[in-house]
C-alpha cells in the first residue's frame, strides 16, 4: 500500500492560463506580500477602536477593520489579476493607467476633497480615491519601455517622452500639493533611468538638478519648511504626534504589551494609516517590527535579485524598479514613525488602512510579478534563481 502524498492543484501538463500562472509564478514573492496584506488586516483590528475616537460619528469600533478586509481583498484581487499579464499587457496597462491617473490629478483643483490644506482626493461615496498611487507604478512600467525604447536605436525619442511624462505627473503633485509622493515618484524614477545604463555625467548632472529642486520647494512650499523645522523641534504642539507615535514604540519593548493592550495607540493621529507601524510595535514589540521588515526586505531583495537576471532590457528595468518604489515607500513610513525624518503623510505598503493604498500596491506588486515570471526565454541561459544563490551574477 502506497502512503498517499500531497499534490500541486495543478499539473504541469495544464495549459490554462491558470495553471501556467501558478507554474511560473514567485510564489516566495507572493507569499510575502500576502503576509504583509493579512498582518495589515490583524493590526487594523488593534487600530480601529482607537481611531474611531476621532470621528464621533462612527459607532461600531471595528469599522475600519471591516473596511480594512474589504481593501485587503480587492487589493489581493488585483495583484493576482495583474500577475496574469503578459510584459506587453504590463505596457498597455501601465499606460491606460498613467493617462487616467493624470487625468484626473488635473482635474483635482476642481473635483478634489481638500483635506488639511490638500487637494489629493476624489470623493466616490463610501471611497475616496487617490489618484497618485496609481500613478506612481504606472509611471515606473512606462518610463522603464521608453528608456528601453531609445536604446533600440530606432528613432523613439523615449528618454525625452518618459522626462516629460515624470515632468507632468510632479506638476500635478506640486499642485495638490503632495511633496512627499513627489519625492517618492522621483527618486524612483531616477532609479530606473540610472538601471536603463545611462552616462555617469547624467547621473550627475540630475542629482544636480535634484538638490536645486529641493531648494526650490524649500522656498516655494511654506508646509514643507514648517515641517522641517517641526522635526526635532522642543515645541511640544509641533511634535506631539511623533512623539506619540515614539512613545508607542518605546512602550512595546522586545515583545509588546500584548493583543489590544496598546496605550500610547489612543493618542496618536493618524494611527490606522501613517503610523500603523507605532501600533504594532506597541503591541507585538520589536519581534513584529524586525518580522515586519524582514518581509519588506525579502521581497526587495528576491525582486530584485529576479529582475536582474531578466534577459528584456524593458522587464528587467520596470520589475526593479517597481520593487524599489516598495521598498523606498516602506523605509520611508518606518524612518517617520521612528522619527528618523520629517512627517510625510505616506502609508506603510499593504499595511496601512486605505483603498487607494491597498488597491495601487497590488497593482505594483502584480506588475512585478507578471513581469518576473518564469517564461520561455525571460531568464538569462543557466540563470540561477534559488534565493541563497548571489543577488547579481
Amino acid at each position: 500500500m502506497t502512503t498517499p502524498s500531497w499534490s500541486h492543484p495543478f499539473s504541469r501538463n495544464d495549459q490554462s492560463l491558470v495553471a501556467q500562472w501558478f507554474w511560473t509564478v514567485d510564489r516566495g514573492l507572493l507569499s510575502a506580500a500576502l503576509a504583509l496584506v493579512g498582518l495589515g488586516v490583524a493590526l487594523s483590528f488593534a487600530s480601529s477602536p482607537a481611531a474611531i475616537l476621532a470621528d464621533e460619528s462612527i459607532r461600531d469600533p471595528f469599522h475600519y477593520s471591516w473596511r480594512m478586509i474589504v481593501f485587503a481583498a480587492a487589493g489581493v484581487g488585483m495583484m493576482l489579476t495583474a500577475s496574469l499579464l503578459s510584459p506587453r499587457g504590463v505596457r498597455r496597462i501601465a499606460v491606460l493607467g498613467l493617462l487616467g491617473a493624470v487625468f484626473v490629478m488635473a482635474l483635482l483643483p476642481v473635483i478634489g476633497d481638500t483635506v488639511k490644506g490638500a487637494a489629493r482626493w476624489v470623493n466616490l461615496g463610501p471611497f475616496s480615491l487617490q489618484p497618485s498611487e496609481f500613478a506612481k507604478p504606472c509611471l515606473i512600467v512606462f518610463a522603464a519601455w521608453m528608456f528601453a525604447e531609445s536604446q533600440k536605436g530606432q528613432g523613439v525619442p523615449g528618454v525625452s517622452i518618459a522626462f516629460a511624462a515624470w515632468g507632468l505627473t510632479v506638476a500635478l503633485l506640486l499642485i495638490q500639493p503632495d511633496i512627499g509622493q513627489t519625492l517618492l515618484i522621483t527618486t524612483t524614477f531616477m532609479a530606473v533611468f540610472f538601471m536603463a545604463g545611462v552616462p555617469l555625467k547624467w547621473v550627475m548632472g540630475i542629482a544636480a538638478a535634484g538638490a536645486a529642486g529641493l531648494v526650490g520647494i524649500f522656498l516655494s512650499f511654506s508646509h514643507f519648511r514648517d515641517r522641517l523645522a517641526a522635526h526635532g523641534s522642543a515645541d511640544a504642539d509641533a511634535t506631539f504626534q511623533i512623539d506619540r507615535a515614539s512613545e508607542a514604540i518605546r512602550a512595546g519593548g522586545l515583545i509588546g504589551r500584548g493583543v489590544g493592550e496598546g496605550v500610547m495607540k489612543r493618542y496618536v493621529p493618524d494611527l490606522h494609516t501613517d503610523f500603523i507601524y507605532s501600533v504594532g510595535a506597541e503591541e507585538f514589540g520589536l519581534v513584529l517590527s524586525l518580522a515586519m521588515i524582514g518581509l519588506y526586505a525579502f521581497i526587495v531583495v528576491r525582486g530584485m535579485r529576479r529582475a536582474m537576471k531578466l534577459v528584456d532590457p524593458f522587464a528587467q528595468t520596470a520589475a526593479a524598479g517597481l520593487f524599489v518604489l516598495i521598498g523606498l515607500q516602506a523605509c520611508i513610513n518606518i524612518a517617520v514613525n521612528l522619527n528618523l525624518i520629517p512627517t510625510k503623510g505616506m502609508t506603510l505598503p499593504f499595511i496601512s488602512y486605505g483603498g487607494s493604498s491597498m488597491l495601487a500596491m497590488g497593482l505594483t506588486m502584480g506588475f512585478a510579478l507578471a513581469l518576473t515570471r518564469r517564461r520561455p526565454g525571460a531568464y538569462e541561459p543557466g540563470a540561477a534563481l534559488a534565493p541563497r544563490r548571489r543577488l547579481i551574477p
